[in-house]
């Protein structure tokens, strides 16, 4: 019987790595919970009848096998679209972008979440955009705590729709929800495959009878270094040819923004080195410079562009020196300020929606 049940685990961690279409997902659940009660029948024969143990140890044992078959919510939780050129997998978790391959040659553009360095690929950040000070979100009176980036990343979204080349994913507010965020939302987030772009839309709709106010952002994580042989600081950063870039550093122990200390990103020819010490101050936060951020391989040629037209922060982030991955954080918002304790609708950079109004954006992740 214990062989059936780790069978099973490992067939549904499997399940997620072979990460199947909608339809293929609909008919292995379907197999899986006929042959669950098979399962179950046959254990608690082998071990009641057969074996003589007590009908209760057996019930309780052939149980646990039968609970993994039927555990949908764990089963199959990736949804995978696909085209000619791209191959693009997202996780029911938190609509969450988890592989960007090649079809050509199988490379794999995502960070593949190894927690050693950082457990998560590319995360939606949702009602909040990094952190708030003290962790608290103050709104017609009223103090809410909230942990960095929302909580969006962490809940289990419906997906509502899903073609070849398509996947929209959603979720409703919950009582759950209202209490570290007072508001009725809606946030659809939709994945689109064309030719070797891939379209990531967000749509909010307000359905509180009063204004409502939030952030959102992206948070791709990119292989870096992808080529063998070589490091992260052979790759440069490349943008929308500025000669420089005015950056914000983060208080360590708050995560929220030193908006008195400015820092110069210099740039050569729009481009940067992603240098080993780059991050050691936690993320470089952006205001109001960057619609188009890229990595150029260690020759020179492109290796992705990401492109936020309309988008007013963006950040660049790595988890420490020797990780191999750069996020490319486009965000509508950004964390709070040093000291700030207004009103939610006073925050810079926050979005309005009035009652029944809809926010819609998107940003687009190119392969080279």
């Amino acid at each position: 019987m214990l062989y059936f049940v780790l069978i099973m685990w490992k067939n549904e961690k499997l399940s997620n790595c072979f990460q199947i279409s909608g339809k293929e997902q609909k008919i292995g659940a379907y197999v899986l919970r006929k042959v669950s009660f098979i399962v179950f029948f046959y254990n608690f024969w082998k071990f009641c009848i057969k074996c003589g143990v007590c009908p209760c140890l057996a019930l309780f044992f052939s149980g646990i096998s039968v609970s993994l078959c039927r555990n949908r919510k764990n089963f199959c939780t990736m949804k995978k679209i696909s085209n000619e050129q791209l191959s693009v997998c997202v996780n029911d978790k938190g609509a969450e972008l988890c592989s960007v391959v090649r079809n050509s040659d199988g490379r794999e553009f995502l960070w593949q979440a190894n927690p050693e360095y950082w457990g998560r690929h590319s995360p939606v950040l949702f009602p909040i955009v990094g952190s708030l000070w003290n962790k608290e979100m103050h709104q017609d009176g009223a103090v809410y705590h909230m942990n960095q980036h929302g909580f969006a990343r962490d809940t289990d979204f419906t997906c509502i729709d899903s073609t070849l080349d398509s996947v929209t994913h959603q979720i409703r507010s919950t009582e759950e929800t209202k209490e570290v965020y007072p508001f009725d939302f809606v946030l659809r987030i939709r994945h689109i495959l064309k030719g070797r772009t891939l379209t990531v839309s967000w749509k909010v709709a307000n359905n509180s009878d009063t204004d409502m106010y939030f952030a959102i952002g992206g948070h791709p994580a990119f292989r870096v270094p992808v080529l063998p042989d070589t490091r992260r600081s052979d790759y440069r950063l490349t943008f929308d040819g500025q000669e420089s870039l005015t950056y914000l550093l983060l208080d360590p122990e708050s995560g929220t923004a030193k908006a008195e200390k400015k820092a110069t990103l210099k740039l050569e020819n729009g481009t940067c080195q992603i240098e080993d010490h780059m991050f050691d101050h936690d993320a470089l936060v952006f205001d109001n410079q960057i619609t188009r951020a890229g990595i150029q391989l260690p020759d020179g040629t492109p290796y992705l562009e990401l492109r936020c037209v309309g988008f007013p922060n963006f950040g660049i982030w790595s988890a420490s020196q020797d990780a191999p991955f750069v996020c490319l954080e486009p965000g509508m918002g950004r964390c709070d300020d040093c000291g700030f304790t207004g009103d939610l609708s006073e925050k810079p950079f926050i979005n309005h929606l009035k009652m029944d109004e809809m926010f819609e954006t998107a940003y687009t992740i190119e392969i080279f």
